[in-house]
């Protein structure tokens, strides 16, 4: 346990020497508050842009709190998921291509070790990034339109999260079973929209798609309830993320023993 746990404070380390805990935060917070800012001032904004006849009237109705915070929420899914995974494609393939893995396994460390640290080091910055976004997001909703409860927020963050998380593990995956951080990225981001098109396509063939957590969070937001299937689909998440580790440190060793 004290290797993993000095392999995972080199990762925090490591991500402060890259910035990472100052960009990526805030992009997070600036994906925030984009959301309630914009919706309650879209009017202004129309009004001033212009090009409306004269004397025409142009009422846009003002948005629930819920919807303004699932609208808030689903830049994650996009902007968020690009963020996540330009930030973690070279994780592992990139110290494999300078040699720097090479030099930390010479020692005795666990590929298991090497790889989950790196994972977790990953997902801590993912889960707080994202909830200072979100919280942002809440605290403007609040003040410009209405407070939504908080036990919606903490309930639609975590399944925004753990949908996040997919996306972070499908990217460790692909970076410590491909040389190339670019490909590992570029699969990882076609993976998950694929996903996300075909579960939205066939919401009603895959209720338990990981990927439906986003669309359940909003359904939270706006309807003030859960969907039957989100237990499903949160068990179905976690056991994807629980392979796809395994196989990412199964075929990261297999290649650096063929090495």
């Amino acid at each position: 346990m004290s290797q993993w746990m000095t392999l995972f404070q080199k990762e925090v380390l490591e991500m402060w020497r890259n910035f990472k805990w100052i960009w990526v935060p805030l992009t997070f917070i600036l994906l925030g508050v984009s959301e309630p800012l914009t919706s309650y001032y879209l009017p202004q904004i129309m009004k001033s842009v212009g090009g409306l006849p004269e004397g025409a009237i142009f009422e846009i109705p003002k948005p629930t709190a819920g919807a303004v915070l699932a609208s808030g929420l689903s830049q994650y899914s996009t902007i968020g998921a690009l963020v996540i995974v330009l930030g973690t494609m070279g994780i592992i393939a990139g110290e494999r291509k300078s040699g720097v893995a090479a030099m930390i396994l010479v020692k005795p460390v666990s590929y298991f070790s090497f790889i989950t640290s790196k994972w977790a080091g990953s997902l801590l910055l993912v889960w707080i990034s994202l909830f200072i976004g979100y919280i942002s997001t809440w605290y403007y909703t609040g003040q410009l339109f209405d407070w939504v409860p908080i036990g919606e927020f903490f309930q639609s963050f975590v399944l925004y999260g753990l949908w996040l998380t997919v996306i972070l593990t499908v990217t460790v995956f692909f970076s410590a079973a491909l040389l190339s951080p670019g490909m590992a990225g570029f699969i990882s981001l076609a993976l998950a929209l694929i996903i996300s098109i075909l579960s939205g396509a066939l919401s009603n063939l895959l209720e338990w798609s990981p990927s439906q957590l986003t669309s359940y969070a909003g359904v939270l937001l706006t309807g003030g309830e859960l969907p039957s299937d989100t237990m499903p689909a949160i068990l179905i998440a976690l056991l994807l993320i629980v392979i796809l580790l395994w196989l990412s440190v199964f075929l990261f060793k297999k290649k650096e023993l063929a090495a």
